[in-house]
């Protein structure tokens, strides 16, 4: 999917949700586990759900892969059900030496149709460009994440580099490596404050943004400050909404909620 297919679908929904499918078997409603794909059979109906609401599906394939090959299998199938008219994140986060990257970017962007892949930068330029050689795809590399060990890392002052983080040196280093039309980055939502220097450095690149909903994150906050002309950001929020009810009106409450989000979005843009 190009930069303007997916604005497109941004304004034509008023909307920029990434419905996040982190399907895990121990959470899903208990019903379904007499299907004979549980997982697809769960995901399949969150995506009829929302799909009007959404413009992206991002499956974090951790879930999917912790189950073998049962677990490959329900990842593809959901992967393939996603019309081409969503935008699909396979969150993986590879990123290994330029021969291996490159084994990856075909196993999901050629062999599997994910339009994106999310990428560890620690390994460098040659672990990430592989990802970016394909047209209509994109790379979207962790720049400044959520969880509470960013601080390890990420927030670490590097002075003596000429930047006063480390998130900040790969956001304007792996800028260079892409364009705006196929790298993105993830910024977590739980950064608010951090959002209006990030697009100092990187003032024409989308974002992913988690971190919205479960972990607190406010969408009012990142929509003032990571918002460009053509939106530039996809928010996603997984469990608030593929978990919003354990009974059978699992995919109506996933709906209701996915309608919350889409409603406020729509007074953003």
């Amino acid at each position: 999917m190009t930069r303007k297919q997916l604005v497109e679908q941004i304004r034509l929904k008023k909307s920029y949700l990434c419905v996040g499918l982190d399907t895990d078997l121990d959470l899903i409603p208990k019903h379904l586990l007499k299907e004979a794909d549980p997982i697809f059979a769960f995901n399949k109906s969150i995506i009829d759900a929302t799909l009007d609401l959404c413009v992206s599906y991002k499956i974090n394939t951790a879930f999917y892969e912790a189950m073998g090959l049962k677990g490959w299998e329900a990842m593809e199938k959901t992967v393939r059900y996603i019309p081409d008219t969503h935008f699909k994140i396979a969150d993986a986060k590879r990123g290994d030496i330029g021969n291996t990257s490159t084994q990856y970017a075909k196993a999901f962007l050629q062999q599997l149709p994910f339009d994106a892949i999310t990428i560890a930068p620690y390994m460098g330029e040659d672990s990430v460009k592989p990802f970016l050689q394909f047209e209509g795809k994109w790379g979207i590399v962790l720049g400044l994440t959520s969880n509470k060990g960013s601080k390890d890392f990420e927030l670490q002052p590097m002075a003596e580099l000429g930047s006063p983080m480390l998130y900040e040196k790969v956001l304007s280093t792996v800028s260079q490596w892409g364009t705006t039309e196929n790298l993105m980055f993830v910024i977590g939502a739980t950064q608010a404050d951090a959002f209006v220097n990030i697009r100092k450095i990187t003032p024409g690149h989308f974002y992913l943004v988690p971190g919205v909903g479960t972990q607190g994150g406010s969408l009012k906050d990142i929509s003032e400050k990571a918002m460009i002309e053509d939106c530039g950001i996809l928010v996603n929020v997984s469990r608030a909404i593929i978990y919003a009810s354990e009974d059978d009106d699992f995919a109506t409450e996933a709906r209701a909620i996915a309608q919350q989000y889409q409603f406020e979005m729509a007074q953003y843009i």
